[in-house]
């Protein structure tokens, strides 16, 4: 029985016949058999040489149920044919993944020097750094910014709490203080407000 299973794998193939590759995605027409290598044309025009043992013969069915119950040969046939459709779960984030503006108002920051700069001049830079970014945050519904401004004299806080006063739709508290200390303020902006 083995003897006679072996005999009727080891396939003829001749020039002409249409093949396909064992383990790949390939398929073509023998152009070429020269002892056990085999040069075959593939649907796409190259020209690729395998070993017998990689091939398998397709244009007659018939040889392959010996081995093969119809069912499978008609499976591994399409498993061959239709690449596998990949599943793709979307992650959830939680609240802490969100992404946060993080805006540091040090005028060391802002400027490459700030010497010839005044105090109006600095604050009014920080301020105005401030206004565009939190504009920017609103605009591209970002859900937080974090404007950080240092303890100092509280000058740049006491504008910064100013300006965030006059928006609607957003509300500010100090920031976390183990990561940002005392310096930064922590802005939320409502999403969806009419």
């Amino acid at each position: 029985m083995m003897e006679k299973t072996k005999k009727k794998m080891t396939q003829k193939i001749e020039i002409g016949d249409k093949v396909a590759v064992l383990d790949d995605d390939i398929s073509g027409v023998v152009i070429k058999v020269q002892n056990n290598e085999i040069s075959v044309e593939t649907t796409d025009n190259f020209v690729m040489t395998f070993f017998v043992n990689e091939l398998v013969k397709i244009n007659n069915s018939n040889e392959l149920s010996g081995f093969f119950s119809t069912q499978s040969l008609g499976s591994v046939l399409k498993d061959k044919e239709e690449p596998k459709k990949r599943s793709f779960v979307k992650e959830k984030r939680s609240r802490k993944d969100e992404f946060v503006l993080e805006v540091d108002l040090h005028i060391e920051k802002l400027v490459p020097s700030k010497r010839g700069m005044s105090n109006y001049d600095i604050l009014t830079l920080q301020m105005e750094t401030a206004k565009r970014q939190l504009d920017f945050a609103i605009k591209n519904r970002m859900p937080k910014v974090v404007f950080i401004h240092g303890v100092g004299e509280g000058v740049l806080k006491a504008e910064l709490d100013f300006m965030l006063g006059r928006y609607d739709t957003i509300s500010f508290q100090d920031a976390n203080y183990q990561k940002y200390g005392l310096g930064a303020t922590e802005v939320y902006i409502k999403q969806n407000v009419k």
